[in-house]
């Protein structure tokens, strides 16, 4: 409100304008004004120290951020288990173990010495290992126990080989050897057991278990690949650090087979009809690095796992446990990776390069698994052999 302290009304003849005349007035600083200077005054030290506060909620935030996100994004039990550092202390002690055995020299007829304890001792020596063109054979059992019924198929297959027997690699006399027998078992997988299985003389492998991609726990070289033709790994890269294949035979077919894929002739479509999964018709190795299991190795495992077993009769065992007796013919110590089903915990890995269950084992009704177990738990017990998994 603005106070007029005078009006003045003039003669306009003197020139004066007829307007009022606003006196003086107090000057006075508007309210808003005043407040304003105040608060800028007063606000300046704390708009000093913004970058500060803003530095140290950013810090907050960031800190908060992190204590939400890392658990649910990098569980701890997961960075356990996938990095490369970690083990398991059981584990540790099983590659102490392996360590220290492949420090010390090889001892041999280690395993003869540790044999003659067991009663099955005597089944398990002197057993030709690979079928020779030189040694006629009558054969009184059918495959895979024998070889009767398919004499003419074996002599197409062995002509075809330039060294069917034993090779000079290992039928050096006075020379010591290891053999370690890689089983395809799921206790193999994270063992970090790859670098000493390399360091045996002997490697056998089974089937089509894979090497690339798993040396890590199952080694890279391959020196005998047992299988059978549907069990026949597909790709080439299975066979590049592989020095011999040993046919399991089933059938009389599986020796055409071996024959076709020595010699290079495709099996006939019809032929092929009677497998029942998909064949290789090729495999990238010579011609004397193919050789035929002896049957009698199968036969003489099946007759000791009968000691073992609740049924009685012509026992199959599976390709592991006729490896396991194949490796005491060839070497003086013999050693065990990935061998063990344990059945008591369906939901482990059945195999180590897969993720198949251990229950996936209750549907075959071919092999006596639990027979198995306990004549290799015989074995390591008499220390015959050594379990490098522990499984057994």
């Amino acid at each position: 409100m603005v106070t007029l302290n005078r009006l003045s009304v003039e003669d306009p003849d003197d020139g004066s304008p007829l307007l009022p005349v606003v006196a003086e007035t107090t000057a006075t600083t508007p309210v808003c004004q005043r407040q304003r200077v105040v608060t800028k005054a007063e606000s300046r030290e704390f708009f000093l120290s913004r970058r500060e506060n803003l530095a140290t909620s950013l810090l907050l935030l960031i800190g908060c951020y992190l204590a939400i996100l890392i658990p649910a994004y990098f569980p701890w039990n997961k960075v356990k288990a996938d990095s490369d550092d970690y083990h398991d202390p059981r584990d540790l002690v099983l590659l102490n173990r392996s360590a220290s055995l492949l420090s010390h020299p090889c001892q041999p007829r280690w395993c003869l010495k540790h044999l003659k304890p067991l009663s099955c001792s005597e089944g398990l020596l002197d057993i030709p290992v690979f079928v020779q063109q030189d040694r006629p054979v009558v054969w009184n059992l059918a495959p895979p126990l024998g070889l009767q019924g398919s004499e003419e198929h074996l002599a197409l297959a062995l002509a075809s080989m330039p060294e069917p027997g034993l090779p000079p690699s290992l039928k050096t006399e006075g020379s010591c050897r290891r053999c370690v027998v890689v089983g395809n078992g799921g206790v193999l997988h994270g063992s970090h057991l790859g670098s000493h299985i390399d360091q045996y003389d002997i490697i056998i492998r089974l089937n089509n278990a894979p090497v690339p991609g798993f040396e890590k726990d199952a080694g890279s070289r391959t020196t005998i690949r047992l299988m059978y033709p549907e069990a026949a790994p597909h790709s080439a890269n299975e066979y590049r650090k592989t020095a011999m294949v040993a046919l399991v035979v089933f059938k009389s077919l599986d020796l055409d087979w071996l024959t076709s894929v020595i010699t290079k002739q495709p099996l006939s479509f019809w032929s092929k009809m009677w497998f029942w999964r998909e064949v290789v018709d090729e495999i990238p190795l010579r011609p004397e690095s193919f050789k035929i299991l002896h049957p009698e190795i199968i036969h003489k495992t099946g007759q000791v796992l009968q000691k073992y077993a609740l049924k009685h009769g012509n026992m199959v065992p599976t390709l592991g446990a006729s490896a396991v007796v194949m490796a005491l013919q060839l070497c003086d110590q013999v050693s065990l990776a990935g061998f063990g089903y344990d059945m008591q915990h369906p939901e482990a890995r059945l195999h180590y390069y897969e993720t198949i269950r251990m229950d996936a084992m209750k549907a075959q009704v071919v092999h006596d698994v639990s027979a198995e177990k306990l004549f290799l738990r015989d074995l390591v017990a008499a220390g015959a052999v050594t379990d490098l998994t522990g499984a057994l």
